[in-house]
Parts: structure tokens; C-alpha cells; sequence
């Protein structure tokens, strides 16, 4: 059953499910992996992956976490054979991104990957498929989106990949009827924080020390929603809760409207070392969410996001606090 209210989800504790058979894609990734050490204390959690990086999946194992090796380029239909298909709860944030431009070879592996994750495990009590806001038809900049929104899955940063997430919805809408089985489908925002790479804002900073220009609009400021992972964590399991059929649609964002260029600026007062904004007709597009639906379904957020960039940044760079006040790494 799903929350009626802003303030009836309770404590992510007391929401986490406990003694689950939890099947995690994409579990060495900014979104999955630490959702899957958060509930592996209390639950059975499986991560499927191609894990080029054995320290990931190292650090998997020392948590408890069973690996699966599992590509999604793999084209035969017994890709998933040996794997259990007695898991309670799926989060598949397993994405081929498109980066070589091929729009059909992207819209057919991420489609029919997750057609037959989702025909493996449709057993399970409720799936959970991240999506992207990069799929929504470019509006003005501080457009507040919601779930009906247009969407033409077009853009200029990375063109394949929200045409990728679009087909793959298709296929996601299909199958939870098909099957029956309980699906949400979760159009993520911008998640961030420590645990791998920090999330876009850690991606700007690094192009802040490298003196690299950072695009942005030539008027304005682009706009997104960041989602802190602790709030991305607690609120997994209230997605779970929500998956129905038809599939439960929600846009997955913080609450708080965050400029971009306002993020770097305060990523430059905590740190002291300059950006180079550069105007330019082709930024990375970002999009900010209308939280409406999500606070109805997860309750708040409780991480502000200027709190959010300086755990984060205290985490994964402790060094860059060690400037005085004022000072400006050039």
C-alpha cells in the first residue's frame, strides 16, 4: 500500500524490507551500488554485472552481496539461466549508455535485456526500473516537469541514450502487463553524493581542476533536481511499495529547484578553486522535476543540496578544505 501523505512514510529503517531475496543491475554504478550495501545488512542481495573492475566487486562480496555475472550485449535468450528467479524485489539500473551513436543497437539491448530480466524474475512482488528525465521535450530552462509532460527523448551531450531509456520503457509498460508483475518506473534526476564517483557535481568539479571551460546557457542558467544518495536509498523501497500494474510512472528527484550555475558557485566558495563558465549554445541539458508525486509517494527529502555538495565533496576530496577562506586555486 502506498503513502496518501507527505509524512506517513516513516524512517528509511523502518521501510527497508528485511529478510528479501533483492536482485540489483548496475550494482557497481552511482544509483545501485550503494542501495545494494544499504540492504544487504538485513536482506539476501544479488548484483548482476559485467564487473570490469574486480575491487568493485570485491567490495560487493565484503558486504555480503552475491555477484552474477550478467552483459546486456549478450543477445542469447539463456543469458539469465542459472540464476535464481525466486527474488521478492528488482532494482535494474543497468543501462548500455550508447556512447558510439547507435540508436538501434541501443534501443534493442537495453529493450530486450530487460524484457527478459523482467521475464526471469516475474515472480517477484515488485520491480523497479530507473529511467531518466533526459527523455522530456526540452522546455525553458527553469520548466518545473512533471510526469505528463511531452518527451521526444533527444539530446545533444549523449543523443542515443534517452531514445534508449524511451524504447526501454516501452518494453518495461508491456511486460508488467503482460506478466502482471508490479512495476515502477523511476525517471531519475541527477543523483549524487560519495560512494563512487560523486554524481554530475563531482564531474564539474573535476573539470574545475583541470581549468577545463564548463558550457553554460548563453542566458539563464540550466536547472536540475539532485537527489542526495541517502534520500536516493530511503526512498527505494517506497518506490517498491508503489509499483503497480499498469506500471507506476514517477519522476525521481530531490524537492529543492538547484541552478547549475549556482552549484558551481557554491562548489568554488567551498573549495576556493575557479570555474571557467563559458556561454554556449549546446550545455549539458538538465531538467528540474516537479516533486508533487514523489513526496506524495517517498515523503521528503532530508538532505539539502548545498549540505548534500559539501558531504559529498568533504568525502571524495577532504584535501580541497585545507584552502584558506578566500584563497582561489587558479
Amino acid at each position: 500500500m502506498t503513502p496518501d501523505t507527505e509524512t506517513g512514510t516513516g524512517s528509511a529503517a523502518a521501510t527497508a524490507p528485511r529478510g528479501a531475496k533483492i536482485l540489483i543491475t548496475g550494482g557497481t554504478g552511482q544509483v545501485a551500488r550503494p542501495v545494494a550495501e544499504a540492504l544487504a545488512e538485513h536482506n539476501d542481495v544479488w548484483c548482476l554485472g559485467r564487473f570490469a573492475a574486480p575491487d568493485v566487486e570485491h567490495s560487493l562480496k565484503r558486504h555480503g552481496i552475491t555477484t552474477w555475472r550478467w552483459d546486456m550485449d549478450d543477445p542469447s535468450p539463456h543469458a539469465l539461466k542459472g540464476l535464481p528467479q525466486d527474488f521478492t524485489h528488482v532494482l535494474h539500473s543497468a543501462v548500455r549508455r550508447g556512447e558510439d551513436g547507435d540508436f538501434n543497437a541501443t534501443a534493442e539491448i537495453n529493450a530486450v535485456a530487460t524484457g527478459r530480466l523482467m521475464q526471469h524474475c516475474r515472480t517477484a512482488s515488485s520491480f523497479l526500473y530507473v529511467s531518466t528525465g533526459a527523455l522530456y521535450k526540452r522546455q525553458t530552462l527553469d520548466h518545473r516537469y512533471t510526469e505528463d509532460d511531452p518527451v521526444d527523448g533527444a539530446a545533444d551531450w549523449l543523443p542515443a541514450y534517452p531514445m534508449g531509456k524511451l524504447a526501454t520503457e516501452g518494453a518495461v509498460r508491456a511486460f508488467a502487463q503482460v506478466l502482471e508483475l508490479p512495476t515502477t518506473i523511476a525517471r531519475l534526476n541527477i543523483a549524487y553524493g560519495p560512494g563512487t564517483y560523486g554524481g554530475v557535481p563531482m564531474l564539474y568539479f573535476k573539470q574545475m581542476l583541470a581549468g577545463a571551460p564548463i558550457a553554460v546557457p548563453l542566458e539563464g542558467q540550466n536547472w536540475c533536481s539532485l537527489l542526495y544518495t541517502d534520500d536516493l536509498v530511503a526512498q527505494v523501497p517506497h518506490l517498491w511499495r508503489a509499483a503497480s500494474v499498469p506500471s507506476t510512472l514517477v519522476n525521481w528527484g530531490g524537492d529543492e529547484p538547484v541552478g547549475v550555475t549556482d552549484c558551481i558557485r557554491h562548489i568554488e566558495a567551498l573549495t576556493g578553486v575557479a570555474a571557467r563558465l563559458v556561454p554556449s549554445d549546446v550545455t549539458r541539458e538538465t531538467y528540474q522535476f516537479d516533486p508533487t508525486l514523489r513526496r506524495r509517494l517517498t515523503g521528503p527529502c532530508r538532505v539539502g543540496w548545498r549540505d548534500g555538495i559539501e558531504r559529498t565533496l568533504r568525502a571524495l576530496h577532504p584535501d580541497r578544505f585545507s584552502l584558506t577562506e578566500g584563497e582561489t586555486e587558479r
